[in-house]
């Protein structure tokens, strides 16, 4: 009762806030590219923050890890839904890897253009090649940056394999792998398969089971690799554990909310 009570007085606000934000980014983007920057990489991560919250979505962000996490990562999650292209950036510091296709999304599109989203089209070499070399080059300039190893929405479990960009990267550059992984309650809502981004959104808006959380864990060196196949088969075999885990108990420890 006290919830649909806050909804009903919140979100209204909050929606308002999101749209008068759309428009200011969308007006931003035209102007040219550089006079973009880190303020608006700022207010594009604050746009995400609304959008989530407008979602009605309750994203926690679980840190698991046990030293302090570093300023320069590259971080990899996985890719279960279609929240985490915003989500991800509500909660890091981070220039995402996105399909080619988000870059036509109306709106959507030119403000994660104008933020500095570097897109692939994966079923082109020359564009997966020229992507990576984009990552690679963020990374090198002091940039953290966000890559999903499955390749792609794989559902909810685990995808069989992990492709090894991300650790290609990591071992070119010596920057740190930070894994973070995505537990969505209510998997079957949030799972994004065959619908559209629109009807999927709307999906997650209406879903009774909100709770997301984010697991962070400590970053791993590529200082203890030799290889990005190996360093991939580490990183791909503790997924497949924090999933045993995290699919079969709820979060004790204490959560960090983006409604805090």
């Amino acid at each position: 009762m006290i919830k649909a009570l806050k909804n009903l007085f919140v979100l209204p606000i909050v929606w308002l806030l999101l749209i008068v934000l759309s428009l200011l980014l969308y007006l931003l983007s035209h102007m040219p590219r550089a006079l973009s920057g880190r303020y608006y990489h700022f207010l594009s991560r604050f746009w995400c923050r609304i959008f989530v919250r407008a979602l009605d979505v309750d994203l926690r962000r679980i840190d698991k890890n046990t030293k302090p996490l570093p300023e320069h990562y590259v971080l990899v999650a996985n890719h279960p839904s279609a929240l985490e292209d915003f989500a991800i950036p509500a909660l890091f510091d981070i220039y995402p890897l996105a399909k080619a296709g988000v870059r036509d999304w109306i709106v959507l599109g030119r403000i994660s253009d104008y933020a500095g989203t570097i897109y692939v089209e994966r079923d082109s070499a020359d564009s997966r090649h020229a992507a990576k070399k984009a990552l690679h080059d963020a990374v090198k300039s002091g940039k953290n940056i966000v890559i999903f190893p499955e390749g792609g929405c794989k559902g909810s479990r685990i995808y069989e394999k992990f492709q090894h960009g991300a650790f290609d990267i990591s071992l070119q550059t010596n920057v740190p792998v930070l894994p973070v992984f995505l537990h969505y309650v209510d998997q079957a809502t949030f799972e994004w398969t065959d619908q559209t981004l629109v009807k999927k959104l709307w999906q997650i808006f209406k879903s009774n089971h909100n709770q997301v959380n984010y697991y962070v864990h400590d970053v791993i060196s590529p200082a203890d690799f030799d290889d990005a196949e190996s360093f991939t088969h580490h990183v791909h075999s503790q997924y497949l554990k924090w999933q045993d885990e995290y699919f079969d108990e709820e979060p004790v420890q204490e959560q960090k909310s983006l409604h805090d």
